[in-house]
């Protein structure tokens, strides 16, 4: 067996690391990483973090039970959702655990929020790739009583707060993610 077989070769990147930067009250907005894992460290700061995993077998009519403000900037008529449950929805404050993000569990979908300065440190296996579907989507939230699930009845023992419909949108205007190369030390095998 060769590294062709297993779909692998040795220039391949497998990972990426970033750090985020974000000052009091700075946003993360919500977003995904598609087929990735990802192990997030905060490294200083208080930050609030918002996370969604997709609940897998249920679709919607797309057709909001009612206006709202939270359709604002849509023609009236079908939008497209997918239906999430909340995973995390808690304030974290340095030093605390390092929280792992699989492709469809502990939070995929994720915002998050600064209450002080602080920064995150992402490493994300395999990293953003376009031609592998694997880019960053953004999401709108919708309250669950925006839209009707026609798949699949809820528990009666579930919390609907638990719940939202995601709408996919464009990247949000005046977010800007500035990348730069590592600098520091040779990072070596040993």
């Amino acid at each position: 067996m060769t590294e062709v077989d297993v779909g692998v070769r040795q220039n391949m990147p497998y990972f990426k690391i970033g750090i985020f930067l974000l000052p009091p009250s700075g946003v993360l907005p919500l977003h995904n990483h598609p087929q990735m894992t990802v192990f997030s460290k905060l490294l200083f700061g208080t930050m609030h973090i918002k996370a969604y995993d997709w609940v897998d077998d249920v679709t919607s009519s797309s057709t909001p039970k009612a206006d709202s403000s939270e359709r604002e900037g849509h023609e009236k008529g079908t939008i497209s959702v997918r239906l999430a449950k909340l995973k995390v929805n808690s304030e974290f404050t340095a030093p605390c655990n390092t929280s792992i993000l699989y492709p469809t569990d502990g939070g995929n979908m994720h915002c998050f929020t600064a209450s002080t300065s602080c920064a995150v440190l992402d490493v994300l296996g395999p990293p953003y790739c376009d031609p592998e579907g694997r880019h960053c989507q953004y999401y709108r939230t919708h309250p669950f009583a925006n839209f009707s699930a026609e798949d699949k009845q809820l528990p009666d023992d579930e919390k609907i707060t638990e719940y939202a419909w995601l709408e996919e949108i464009d990247k949000p205007a005046g977010l800007s993610v500035v990348g730069a190369l590592y600098n520091g030390p040779k990072i070596v095998e040993k």
